[in-house]
């Protein structure tokens, strides 16, 4: 008996091409064939029928061939699902993994040499293709840009921090030149002697004078302007006279009098203080301690150390007690003071990237006093620095 006119247009048949063309079970799916099935039934004829046969022949002749095709499809499709989709963001592996197997013609895992989404997650991070990490929630997965363009640029920002490093020790190294020079010719300034107020008569009085002649106004020739001599502010800034460097301040009992390559030093000293100062503070290799609350009590006031950073503003530290791996933002995380006499890196100012030895620790101010141990002015002492710019430097035991 044929079919009736219109049956292409009856609701079973609406419904049959609605149901073709959705998302059916995986279990019925032959990646062989390329066949979706709709139940147990139509899946069981399908691998009876003579097509899937001959297709299992053709697999039995070379299966590692079609085991790999199937397998650099899979990760091909999920890796370019997560860049797409996600970016350089770290979110877990089986949001990913949902919206891949959405689409109606992707490959299925069963076919790939991974048997569960965590093998391919791991293999993920052995080739060195995402950044993974455990965590109680499952695995989290983070793409790495590889991008021609995105690393150009990656190396650009990092032969200018080079360059700027490299002028900096080339200026501090004709600063401490200009030291040597001037201890061997410069003459020494004799300091001035206090003596203790003798009073040769006792009976006469001391008279003081409060009267002065009146000033007469003459012109005053305009003084050529130095910027060596110029004033600097306690932050560095040219201009802004500090409380100490005032025009025509006497010096303090027991002060010395600051001398032109004095005045050299602080001025070199501010403006690499404006170069290498900057917003971000992480570097590899120091104990930090987590301060946020976000994430979770586990790891609320522990320490630990940064194994490696990232975008800068983040970093994969490496928890001291459990050794957990995560991955957190540089306001989540706050610099670790230690004992006195111990190695830190100053992470932030004139300094940066210099490792030196804690000398003093001044509670009431959160500052410390610092000797260097690297670079040209190796031995310098560094006073009134604050926490926030040197952290302990991480010793495995």
């Amino acid at each position: 008996m044929g079919k009736e006119k219109g049956g292409f247009l009856t609701p079973k048949a609406i419904a049959n091409r609605i149901k073709s063309k959705g998302l059916q079970k995986l279990r019925w799916y032959c990646q062989m064939c390329q066949k979706q099935c709709r139940d147990e039934n139509g899946f069981k004829c399908h691998m009876l029928s003579e097509s899937h046969q001959r297709q299992l022949l053709l697999f039995a002749e070379n299966p590692d061939q079609y085991v790999d095709s199937f397998s650099k499809d899979f990760q091909d499709g999920y890796l370019e699902l997560l860049r797409r989709r996600f970016g350089t963001k770290r979110v877990h592996s089986n949001i990913v993994y949902q919206e891949y197997i959405s689409m109606r013609d992707h490959t299925h895992m069963n076919s790939t040499q991974w048997e569960t989404l965590t093998d391919f997650v791991k293999w993920l991070g052995r080739d060195g293709l995402c950044e993974v990490d455990s965590t109680e929630k499952g695995w989290f997965v983070k793409y790495i840009d590889r991008d021609p363009e995105t690393i150009k640029k990656q190396e650009a920002v990092q032969a200018k921090e080079r360059m700027d490093m490299d002028d900096n020790e080339r200026a501090a190294r004709f600063i401490q030149e200009q030291v040597e020079r001037g201890a061997k010719v410069g003459k020494p300034v004799p300091e001035t002697e206090y003596t203790e107020l003798v009073r040769e008569n006792e009976e006469e009085k001391v008279t003081l004078s409060l009267g002065g002649a009146k000033k007469t106004e003459t012109a005053k020739a305009v003084p050529v302007e130095n910027i060596f001599k110029k004033p600097m502010s306690a932050t560095g800034d040219e201009g802004k006279p500090g409380p100490s460097q005032r025009e025509g301040r006497k010096p303090a009992v027991g002060e010395k009098r600051k001398s032109a390559l004095d005045e050299i030093m602080k001025h070199e000293e501010g403006r690499k203080e404006k170069m290498n100062r900057r917003d971000h503070w992480l570097h590899e290799n120091i104990v930090v301690k987590v301060v946020s609350k976000k994430l979770g009590d586990k790891y609320y006031k522990r320490k630990a150390y940064v194994k490696a950073i990232q975008d800068v503003y983040g970093a994969v530290i490496k928890m001291l007690d459990s050794g957990d791996k995560i991955r957190v933002d540089q306001s989540h995380l706050e610099t670790v003071i230690p004992a006195l006499g111990k190695t830190v890196l100053l992470v932030n100012g004139a300094y940066r990237s210099q490792t030196a030895t804690l000398e003093e620790i001044n509670e009431k101010k959160f500052c410390c006093t610092v000797s260097l141990n690297s670079g040209p002015l190796k031995g310098r002492v560094l006073e009134k620095v604050p926490y926030e710019d040197l952290c302990k430097v991480y010793q495995p035991s």
